[in-house]
């Protein structure tokens, strides 16, 4: 490597984003780290993060379809606040249009916990599980996810807008992550090209 003028990119250091020291309820932990679902639309996992660019900070919200590893939804603003992940539900439903049982797994933060974002999992019938309290590991699909993203493209550059953040962000992950991406956890296949795979006949046998 040091021939080739070749060096490794290093991951940094987690960031917590989400407060969980409020007075809001709080869900039981159903998922338990079980990372794994047998057809699509059964367990999303969602989580937030940030990123720095010379105008200050963008959060990026995702929400990760486990069956697959798919990002089904996303959202970025200048703020933590509800509207963030509800702009990411929102467009996880309407891109998915889930209509079995289905969990959604999250941090415990003031954002997942609010009234407009639990009235919105029960409108569509959607079960909340939680990570506990400071355990990053509960919600280790969403955390790899992002630590991807921030070595294959954040942290490769400085950004000078919040725009050319956003912008990036998008192609990587519509153009490049859920639909070129290889994974080893799907047999080297794409999200795109694992679902696409899906039987649910074979589910139902």
């Amino acid at each position: 490597m040091r021939t080739a003028g070749i060096t490794a990119l290093m991951r940094r250091r987690f960031r917590r984003t989400t407060d969980s020291s409020h007075s809001l309820s709080v869900a039981a932990n159903i998922l338990a780290r079980r990372f794994t679902a047998p057809r699509p639309n059964q367990t999303w996992s969602t989580d937030i993060t940030y990123i720095w660019t010379l105008e200050g900070w963008l959060y990026l919200a995702v929400i990760l379809d486990l069956y697959s590893r798919r990002v089904v939804g996303w959202s970025m603003a200048d703020h933590v606040r509800t509207d963030l992940v509800m702009g990411a539900l929102t467009m996880a439903i309407g891109n998915r249009l889930p209509d079995g049982e289905l969990m959604h797994h999250s941090a415990r933060g003031s954002q997942y916990a609010s009234f407009r974002y639990q009235e919105a999992l029960g409108r569509h019938g959607i079960t909340c599980s939680m990570s506990r309290r400071g355990d990053c590991y509960d919600n280790a699909v969403v955390e790899s996810f992002f630590g991807t993203l921030k070595t294959e493209l954040i942290h490769r550059q400085t950004w000078p807008t919040r725009a050319s953040a956003r912008s990036a962000v998008h192609d990587y992950i519509e153009i490049f992550y859920n639909r070129k991406r290889r994974h080893s956890t799907l047999g080297n296949r794409t999200p795109a090209e694992f679902e696409a795979h899906y039987d649910p006949a074979a589910d139902a046998d």
